[in-house]
């Protein structure tokens, strides 16, 4: 419940605070930063499993990243290897540098084969991929064998050496670039330096935290600093060195706090489908369940000792002492005689009428005294007599039976002969099975066409309903700028 002093204080000081604006904007700027320093956490995080893809894009920034925080340097094997390939693209073929260069290649081609530098790196896909690329290039089986032949003169001369230059570079020197070295710290774990920027952010988030939970202690006397703190549980997953990742918990509820990011409709929105969705394989289930009890219960001859054997009915609580289905068709009839058959008597009058003035045309009598001047407006006259003095017998006959005992037993002992001699004929035929068969395959069909019927239709009158329910309950919110309540100005 919501206590009126507290709420009056909060209007009134919602009324009377001149710096609210600027507070709110503050909540927003800090909403900023903290997305600022998670959108820096997630690319420190995904720089090394990204590093090649980043490298594509931004190779100026990625290697300057990887240097100044990861601690990551060009592997000394990989990067000699393509120094002495740039200095024979540039030496003449034909002179003795070159041969001199080609022999080292050939060398550090082995090298690389034997080595595997890029197993630090975790890369070592790279260079099975490049020596791939070099046997298909070569057209030969072996490694090492499509290395030597590539890095002989006569090999390059015999393809051109633009051509081999291409091929170098677009196939061979980009995989030799991803690899890399990265130095360890004193703890033998791999250079990480991104505390030198998170610190920073840490920094203004202490303070801002702190000025948070100083305000809400003098705010709010009867509480402690834990408390204020457990009020505040989701800020202090800035500060973990470890699980960075979790800092998206508080920078999704400061964006939703400051009202830069609507969470709640969202919210509200996945909410209403998942409600939805759930909502329609219930029911589907529920009714199908229903069925099928259905359905089981006819298979099993339920409905044949049903009929036949009433006083084999599952046994159930009576509550009231009351015969339900007795007192219902009672009921029933009261209402038919006194309020049903009085409205439907002019209707019924009329069609006794008519067939029983169709039966008499048939008659010669009749013919003759309708055609006879002076009483042929005799037979119409006696038919409606005829018809409202059986129709005002009849029904006064069942108000009497209704409202007499002996009435009420005389019904009661037709009703239960009736039901009698309504078993007694299902014991004697195949009847009561051919029922049961029917109704089960009656069934089976409602249950064919109630899960098309869901699969087609309610889906989309249920996603229907909730937009439009949704967009009712969107129309009921209050903007960020009213509804929302700063923690400097309102717990």
């Amino acid at each position: 419940m919501v206590n009126p002093s507290r709420t009056s204080f909060k209007a009134t000081f919602r009324a009377k605070s001149p710096s609210r604006p600027l507070v709110r904007w503050l909540d927003r700027a800090m909403a900023l930063v903290v997305l600022l320093n998670l959108l820096l956490v997630l690319v420190d995080t995904s720089y090394i499993p990204l590093r090649d893809y980043y490298l594509r894009f931004f190779p100026q920034f990625t290697a300057w990243y990887g240097e100044t925080y990861k601690g990551i340097e060009p592997h000394r094997v990989t990067e000699g290897y393509l120094e002495q390939a740039a200095k024979l693209w540039d030496a003449d073929l034909g002179s003795p540098e070159s041969e001199a260069l080609l022999r080292n290649l050939r060398d550090r081609s082995d090298e690389l084969i034997d080595e595997n530098p890029f197993n630090l790196a975790g890369k070592t896909g790279q260079l099975e991929r490049l020596k791939h690329r070099m046997r298909r290039f070569v057209g030969t089986d072996s490694s090492r064998q499509a290395f030597r032949t590539f890095w002989s003169r006569a090999y390059l001369e015999q393809i051109g050496e633009d051509r081999a230059i291409a091929f170098f570079d677009r196939e061979i020197e980009p995989l030799l670039q991803r690899n890399y070295y990265r130095g360890v710290d004193e703890n033998g774990r791999p250079i990480d330096r991104f505390w030198r920027i998170d610190l920073w952010f840490m920094g203004l988030f202490a303070v801002d935290l702190g000025l948070r939970l100083w305000h809400l202690y003098h705010r709010y006397r009867r509480t402690n600093w834990f408390d204020v703190i457990l009020w505040r549980w989701y800020d202090l997953l800035l500060f973990l060195p470890i699980w960075r990742w979790l800092r998206v918990i508080p920078t999704v509820v400061r964006l939703d706090q400051s009202g830069l990011l609507p969470i709640r409709s969202l919210q509200s929105r996945v909410s209403l489908a998942i409600a939805s969705y759930f909502a329609v394989q219930l029911t589907e289930v529920v009714v199908l369940r229903v069925i099928e009890q259905a359905q089981d219960f006819l298979r099993q001859g339920g409905l044949t000792k049903l009929l036949l054997n009433p006083d084999t009915r599952m046994r159930y609580v009576d509550v009231t002492g009351v015969n339900e289905v007795e007192e219902i068709a009672r009921q029933i009839a009261h209402l038919t005689v006194h309020q049903v058959l009085p409205a439907l008597r002019p209707d019924i009058e009329a069609l006794l009428h008519y067939t029983l003035t169709s039966v008499l045309e048939q008659s010669p009598v009749y013919r003759g005294l309708s055609r006879m001047p002076g009483v042929n407006a005799l037979p119409h006259q006696m038919s409606e007599r005829l018809v409202s003095n059986a129709t005002q017998t009849a029904y006064g006959s069942l108000v009497t039976a209704l409202d007499d005992p002996k009435g009420v037993e005389l019904t009661r002992n037709l009703v239960d002969r009736a039901g009698k001699t309504l078993r007694q004929q299902l014991r004697e035929g195949d009847t009561s099975r051919e029922l049961e068969n029917l109704l089960a395959d009656l069934l089976e069909e409602i249950k064919i066409s109630y899960v098309r019927q869901i699969s087609e239709q309610d889906i989309e009158a249920l996603r229907d309903n909730n937009r439009h329910l949704y967009e009712i309950a969107q129309a009921g919110f209050l903007s960020p700028d009213l509804e929302h309540s700063s923690e400097y100005s309102d717990a």
